[in-house]
């Protein structure tokens, strides 16, 4: 077993600085947009400071909201097509996302805690890319075995109020007394934290179908309470890693019914692959709804998907989830600002289309049935945002749950979704994970450290699909990742 070690976190500060810097490139960008001095064909997309071409000569993942970046920095850029009101309003959305939030009472940025994971957006979604599988990175969502709960354990619980689906559904996620469904690994001065987080990993050996042999593990946590006691064993733990934030407002674009037309929970065609959706709580309209964010799809919306973030991971209190008086911590122009920048974040450019290795890839991802899932094409209907509207995007996704298999299984429900189901992650963007942040890793707890991994922990539904992978010549394997890599 090893132990991950921590790594630092970059100057604030000095993103902030940079940030306002951009502010003001966009303002003379929008003097030049007014007056027509940008050619045909150009959208104001910002590589940190310079403007950039959207996609116009290939296949475009987000459709014409694409930018050509495939640089560090490349899950960073603001959507092609935007106005220059726009821009400007996803750059304060931007310093939104990064600001760094402290203890009440102070001038900017008030509020932290008293307890939490982090202290601002950035700090978990590192360059709007996947966190690090570390503590301090990894969340650790917890719940009791629904026999083991009952609704007397949430009134006197203080952490239900920032726990919303607590309060929501107690027999999809019943709480922990004392813990709530989440774990907060940090406190306020003078507040200790309701338990600290350590990793460990546990490994296993296997083999390819031509001998060659491979190694996968998998986290081990010790969960330790503020009494020092350990998490008793009855706790169910899920570890999830941050996922990236470019390209949501083109998934929250997709109709419900394009989404649902996907589903075949019976497995009516006989493929093996039975995808569903899971029904979630919309607090704003008082209803159930469409889950499609989150690792088990349950958030309906980005707004909302937004708002639980702040007071689950921050402890920042918000108008949809607000302290018990109806105050709270920030007010809706933030937290709609903050919104809006993940709605308008850029899905990078495919590259290497023209590889005959990468086709060869692709023909074999679609041979393998992995596209069953991952979905590569859907279309957008209308969209508050117009930019989003009526797009033609390929972000390989059905946006809909999928067992797979009790390897990857947390055995903790969320709403619809059962202990052994994940949401399809999108693939898009993701041969650029470790070029945005080395030593990045795949799957919902980050388990996986290369994508060969991520395939190979797949099973339930994906087990024919993965072993059609593992049984295929080194070369195969090789195509079918040169083309994952070139999304």
């Amino acid at each position: 077993m090893t132990i991950i070690k921590g790594m630092g976190r970059r100057s604030a500060g000095a993103r902030q600085i940079r940030l306002i810097l951009l502010f003001g490139i966009a303002l003379i960008a929008g003097i030049f947009l007014s007056n027509g001095l940008f050619s045909a064909g150009f959208s104001p997309g910002f590589d940190r400071g310079f403007v950039v071409q959207a996609q116009t000569s290939i296949p475009m993942a987000g459709g014409t909201t694409t930018v050509s970046n495939r640089s560090s920095s490349a899950y960073e850029q603001p959507s092609a097509g935007l106005s220059a009101a726009e821009v400007n309003r996803h750059l304060k959305g931007d310093l939104a996302f990064e600001a760094v939030f402290v203890t009440a009472p102070a001038p900017l940025n008030s509020g932290l805690g008293p307890l939490f994971n982090n202290a601002s957006c950035a700090g978990c979604h590192l360059r709007n890319g996947r966190g690090l599988p570390q503590p301090g990175q990894l969340l650790a969502r917890v719940s009791l075995p629904a026999i083991e709960a009952s609704s007397s354990d949430a009134p006197g619980m203080p952490i239900a109020n920032y726990h919303p689906e607590a309060t929501v559904d107690l027999e999809s996620t019943p709480p922990v007394p004392g813990l709530g469904t989440q774990i907060q690994d940090h406190g306020v001065y003078g507040q200790a934290p309701e338990a600290t987080v350590d990793l460990q990993w546990q490994e296993q050996t296997g083999q390819y179908g031509d001998g060659t042999p491979y190694r996968l593990r998998s986290p081990q946590p010790r969960i330790t309470l503020r009494d020092g006691s350990p998490l008793p064993p009855s706790v169910q733990v899920s570890l999830r890693l941050p996922p990236p934030v470019f390209g949501l407002g083109l998934l929250e674009a997709v109709p419900d019914t394009d989404i649902l037309a996907l589903a075949d929970p019976e497995d009516r065609n006989q493929d093996g692959i039975s995808g569903r959706p899971n029904q979630v709580w919309d607090v704003v309209q008082q209803t159930t709804a469409l889950g499609r964010f989150g690792l088990k799809a349950n958030q309906p919306n980005l707004l909302q998907q937004s708002a639980a973030a702040y007071v689950n991971d921050m402890g920042i209190t918000n108008p949809l989830f607000p302290n018990p008086d109806g105050s709270s911590d920030i007010d809706r122009t933030t937290l709609d600002q903050a919104t809006f920048y993940v709605q308008t974040l850029a899905v990078p450019g495919r590259t290497l289309l023209d590889d005959p290795e990468v086709q060869r890839g692709e023909m074999l991802f679609t041979v393998a049935n992995c596209a069953a899932c991952h979905v590569s094409e859907l279309r957008t209907g209308n969209h508050p945002i117009p930019v989003l509207t009526n797009q033609v995007i390929h972000p390989y996704t059905d946006l809909l749950l999928h067992d797979l298999g009790d390897g990857l299984a947390d055995h903790r429900s969320d709403f619809q979704a059962t202990g052994t189901e994940w949401r399809t992650s999108p693939l898009w963007g993701i041969g650029l994970t470790q070029t945005v942040l080395p030593y990045s890793s795949y799957l919902h707890d980050g388990r996986a450290r290369t994508l060969e991994e991520a395939i190979l922990w797949h099973s339930g539904e994906a087990e024919a699909s993965k072993e059609a992978f593992r049984t295929m010549s080194a070369a195969d394997r090789a195509a079918l990742i040169r083309f994952l890599r070139s999304l």
